[in-house]
């Protein structure tokens, strides 16, 4: 059996389950891991008995040994330079979402894998929903006929929305309703987005970061399909998940509506009242299997590195995401609709935003 020695960097609570998923596999040969927390450097080292731990992540570029490596450090300004410098040592890389900050960052990602002749993708795990691979199913194999609008809404709760919009000012829309609008851009290949109009709305999370709680984003695709994103992350404190989405899929032949609540699982104790077990987005282990999109993900991409195919998500696929939510960040902003792909004003106007937005008040 063919193996393969991997590093994971950042290994907090996503970096954390593709540690352990890959701690469990059979194709990895050795695995090494990088935190900066000395407290879960040695947590992680000691769940999945890791070859080597170090708090810098120059000791795995420097590793010759190491061919693979997933990125899941926070905050998001980090991923570009970790990236860079992995691909650069010649590596195999999943990095999580965003890709990048800057679209000329994802340019250059994106060269210099083709360039080595790597395997660059990013952690989009909502294609591994098993119901959204059935949508995609439906949608190639004609049951719905022509799709017409795609509708997805997702709330995120409070206390995890505040923990990711902490990191940074980072809107709705780059944060969350990047997965949907990845997975909807899958659902509907070749299709490719034109037009994008959106808004948001203040609440809870504008004292946080300053950030919208919600953003709902209109996305005109070159056949003529109507998509509608709407991203919050502003659930009250005391609901009982992390995460509910619903979606809405209509054709000309049939609709698909899914409900992605995660309802299923009922559970209700004296102590902490009423909770839905399993319901994060990416997932957790659940003793000897999982219950969610990660680890699958995770191994998909060790398996497309190992077989030599390309991974299912391609990184201009998220260059593409990336440059829809900077462009509904702009229409939110602006007020006005912006035109697919960003002009050389448009991609200005951004720069101007996101100088606002990173500048510290």
């Amino acid at each position: 059996m063919q193996q393969v020695e991997v590093a994971v960097i950042g290994t907090g609570w996503c970096g954390g389950i593709r540690a352990e998923t890959l701690a469990r596999s059979s194709l990895v040969d050795r695995l090494h891991i990088c935190e900066i927390r000395p407290d879960r450097l040695a947590e992680v080292k000691a769940l999945t008995n890791a070859a080597t731990a170090t708090s810098d992540y120059l000791d795995i570029v420097s590793n010759d040994r190491i061919k693979v490596v997933y990125i899941s450090t926070t905050p998001e300004s980090n991923h570009y330079p970790i990236a860079r410098d992995c691909l650069k040592a010649g590596k195999h890389v999943l990095l999580e979402k965003p890709i990048a900050l800057e679209l000329f960052e994802a340019d250059e990602l994106i060269e210099i894998a083709k360039r080595g002749n790597l395997k660059f993708t990013i952690g989009y795990s909502q294609r591994f929903n098993p119901r959204l691979a059935y949508a995609k199913k439906k949608i190639a194999d004609g049951t719905l006929g022509k799709p017409v609008s795609v509708m997805v809404s997702r709330h995120l709760s409070r206390g995890l929305g505040k923990k990711i919009a902490s990191r940074g000012r980072l809107s709705p829309a780059a944060m969350e309703s990047t997965h949907d609008l990845d997975f909807v851009f899958w659902l509907l290949e070749p299709a490719k987005p034109v037009r994008v109009y959106s808004q948001g709305a203040y609440g809870y999370m504008k004292e946080v970061n300053g950030s919208y709680d919600i953003m709902w984003s209109t996305v005109t695709m070159d056949t003529g399909v109507l998509v509608s994103i709407g991203g919050g992350w502003n659930l009250p404190p005391s609901y009982p998940n992390y995460c509910a989405t619903t979606i809405e899929i209509t054709g000309t032949e049939g609709s698909l509506f899914l409900d992605d609540t995660q309802r299923a699982n009922w559970l209700n104790t004296l102590k902490d009242g009423t909770q839905y077990p399993m319901s994060t987005m990416p997932g957790e282990w659940v003793d000897h299997v999982y219950a969610g999109q990660m680890a699958p993900e995770t191994m998909h991409f060790l398996e497309c590195v190992l077989r030599d195919i390309a991974p299912m998500v391609s990184p201009q696929s998220a260059r593409r995401v990336m440059e829809t939510y900077l462009a509904a960040d702009l229409s939110a902003e602006s007020g006005e609709p912006v035109t697919l792909p960003l002009n050389n004003a448009a991609l200005s106007a951004v720069q101007e935003l996101y100088r606002k937005f990173r500048t510290p008040v």
